[in-house]
């Protein structure tokens, strides 16, 4: 099976009181991930506030995660940004043991066109020494990767998969047409991934799987075994958590429920804020 075949989690970094890297709740969240059926995680991505991160933390994350996984799973690191040369520079310096694939999101704030687009990631793919993941998510870069341009890169051989977040159904669908069969087509939408792999998209980077990951993974097993009902069914009943968890800011949402499950604090990074009282309430809720 393809280890980009199925459910994944884009793990949090969990914090203590001080706002230092709380070790402790992170290896605990990394066993309940995957003893509860999770195929693989993804270490540093948005999820993670990678952006907040210095790089002396991100080395020990990256070190932590591979400590606690024991080669259980494969592991993605997240690795992008919007100054090509650095990131390039970045890939050269980094020790990836343990990890096996580079997830890396769209240039963010530039706004390049979709030429510079394709040129910064077909530079990042040579310079990689593991495959490559592209990430189109624009709601956090301010711009869009189209599906003709993701098309482009999925030709690259060091470029393997995409991890669509447009949330632009005729996009994914012209994406997922026309792709080769060697290239995946992965959701980056938790609410979107049951009719995304209805339509041919082949499992998840995911932030509601920390919180349910067997009735999740489970679903997106469903939809790869052709078990549509189930996996149907499955997809109902985490819907609301897969959205709410969204509406006051990411991952504050996602660590109420990881608090609610004793896993670790809600504490984030500024500028990030924790989720309202009201919403809040309704994540604790969610979880019992």
């Amino acid at each position: 099976m393809n280890p980009l075949h199925g459910a994944a989690t884009a793990l949090i970094t969990p914090f203590t009181a001080d706002l230092h890297i709380d070790f402790e709740a992170l290896e605990r969240i990394v066993n309940h991930q995957i003893e509860n059926g999770t195929q693989y995680l993804v270490v540093l991505g948005t999820t993670g506030e990678s952006a907040t991160l210095s790089a002396s933390e991100k080395q020990a994350v990256m070190k932590a995660v591979v400590q606690y996984n024991k080669g259980r799973v494969p592991l993605v690191i997240g690795m992008g940004g919007n100054d090509t040369a650095a990131l390039l520079t970045q890939l050269s310096e980094t020790d990836f043991s343990g990890y096996s694939y580079v997830l890396s999101v769209s240039p963010y704030y530039n706004k390049p066109n979709q030429r510079g687009i394709i040129a910064h990631y077909q530079a990042v793919a040579e310079h990689s020494p593991l495959p490559v993941i592209i990430y189109n998510v624009p709601g956090r870069t301010g711009s869009n990767m189209t599906a003709e341009t993701q098309l482009v890169l999925a030709q690259h051989p060091r470029i393997v998969a995409t991890k669509e977040a447009s949330g632009n159904m005729e996009q994914i669908m012209h994406l997922l047409q026309h792709k080769p069969d060697n290239f995946e087509v992965i959701s980056g939408d938790d609410s979107l991934t049951f009719p995304m792999m209805a339509l041919g998209a082949t499992g998840v980077i995911s932030v509601i799987n920390h919180a349910y990951p067997k009735v999740f993974s489970g679903m997106v097993n469903d939809c790869l075994a052709g078990n549509w009902e189930a996996a149907k069914q499955a997809h109902y009943e985490i819907l609301e958590g897969s959205i709410r968890i969204f509406e006051d800011g990411s991952p504050g949402g996602i660590k109420v429920m990881l608090h609610q499950m004793g896993l670790c604090e809600t504490f984030v990074r500024p500028p990030l804020y924790p989720v309202n009282e009201k919403l809040e309430q309704i994540l604790r809720s969610l979880v019992k």
